[in-house]
């Protein structure tokens, strides 16, 4: 499969396992129980959010910015280390995955399946009826399978232990990052830096430099990184802008590059979907708009959310001119619009976004802890609900509109029945006349 780059690359291709059902259905079975074998014993690092029940690119963006809007708006800077691998998958040392199977408590006959799941794999490529000759597969976990993501994220489960700075993972993607002051406080980031390239030369999974970024996020101290491998020393490239998960992160780190990228594929769909259809009905525009267009808008939406008029209006501006593609809505002003496709403004869906994060925060069916985000009011005579949440006081523009800090007075002033939902859709759909504060089911 094509991943990025230029087309005519044999390089930029990836390699996918075409497997059996049978054999998927197997791994499915020895997954699952791994899985709660690992999960159950507490052995899967907590900085891993890849591949990880109740754990995505959401909470790992969410952690990784009140970390560094915290740091800012203590008067810190930050620098961080974007870590790119080469082929990480493809290169995964199977007797050093067998090592650490045996020492996370998986060993036996599910040990021995595993070797024989590995062992003996033969790859070619097929290109319109051509094929290529056999080659051996001799390293790496099979993309395109079942067990293949949770393999690896036993073999580098152990990263964060070589690590004294902060670190988040989302299976291979890799940030390091610490807080700056002065020039000094960069030597602890390059030491951990110096440290994982050990890690990769002793474990045999290897980075590349050409692509590893460092970004300064709120300060002007010039340190340079740099990474040996190989014998050779690196420079690591600075960035102003990166992407991180699919969201653009800036070193100012506000949202307006990501709004506008947002909006920019949104409006390129929307094109998509005008030349085919043309105009169209209700059904058939609540269909293409919210499978193909708004998910755009809204990916992590939490993490990013916009909070300059400008940034507003322009992702606003997309659903406004999609709703005009129903037939007879047109001339149609865009309120009543949205009141006859039932749906609402896309600022409207972000505060019930909000909402509904923190109650599944508070409520534990995020894998995440509660603290790194919210404080509990510590007053016990408030009137409303019992998980009053307590808002410091913040300086820094970027702190005031983050997630953890935007939301505290809306989620207090909830009614108590509402707060007290047993499931995230009772919390979504409590009652009629709250819809208007919490959003509307979509």
């Amino acid at each position: 499969m094509f991943k990025k780059g230029k087309r005519a690359e044999v390089s930029n291709y990836r390699p996918v396992s075409l497997t059996c059902v049978s054999c998927k259905v197997m791994e499915s079975l020895l997954k699952e129980e791994l899985t709660k074998h690992l999960e159950g014993t507490g052995m899967l690092s907590k900085v891993q959010h890849g591949f990880c029940r109740g754990r995505s690119c959401l909470t790992n963006l969410l952690e990784t910015f009140e970390d560094w809007t915290t740091a800012i708006d203590h008067g810190y800077g930050v620098d961080v280390i974007y870590l790119d691998y080469r082929k990480a998958f493809d290169t995964v040392w199977h007797s050093g995955l067998y090592t650490k199977l045996v020492g996370y408590g998986i060993d036996g006959r599910v040990l021995t399946w595993l070797k024989s799941f590995l062992q003996g794999r033969k790859m070619r490529v097929e290109v319109r009826g051509d094929h290529s000759d056999w080659v051996s597969v001799t390293s790496g976990v099979p993309q395109g399978s079942v067990l293949g993501p949770l393999l690896f994220l036993v073999f580098v489960n152990d990263i964060p232990e070589w690590i004294r700075t902060s670190v988040k993972m989302f299976a291979f993607d890799t940030k390091l990052w610490t807080r700056i002051s002065t020039l000094e406080d960069s030597h602890a980031l390059q030491g951990d830096l110096d440290k994982l390239m050990c890690w990769s030369d002793k474990w045999k999974l290897g980075f590349n430099p050409q692509k590893c970024k460092t970004m300064h996020i709120g300060h002007s101290v010039n340190k340079e990184y740099k990474m040996t491998t190989q014998g050779k020393v690196w420079k690591l490239d600075e960035t102003k802008e990166e992407r991180d998960l699919g969201v653009i992160v800036t070193n100012n780190l506000k949202p307006s590059q990501q709004c506008t990228k947002a909006a920019s594929k949104a409006r390129s769909i929307l094109g998509w979907v005008k030349r085919q259809f043309g105009s169209l009905s209700k059904d058939e525009f609540l269909i293409l708009y919210k499978t193909y267009v708004r998910p755009h808008m809204e990916f992590c939406i939490q993490a990013w959310s916009p909070y300059l008029q400008k940034d507003i209006n322009c992702l606003e501006s997309v659903q406004r001119r999609t709703t005009k593609m129903v037939r007879g809505l047109r001339d149609v002003p865009y309120d009543g619009r949205l009141k006859a496709l039932g749906l609402y403004s896309l600022q409207q869906r972000r505060l019930r976004g909000d909402l509904i994060e923190v109650f599944k925060i508070m409520t534990d069916r995020e894998k995440i802890d509660e603290c790194q985000f919210f404080i509990c009011s510590a007053s016990s005579h408030l009137r409303g609900h019992s998980l009053k949440l307590y808002k410091p006081q913040t300086t820094r523009q970027v702190r005031q509109n983050f997630f953890s800090q935007r939301i505290i007075d809306t989620w207090n002033k909830l009614p108590g029945h509402i707060v007290e939902s047993t499931s995230v859709n009772m919390f979504k759909n409590r009652p009629d006349d709250h819809r208007k504060d919490v959003g509307t089911k979509s």
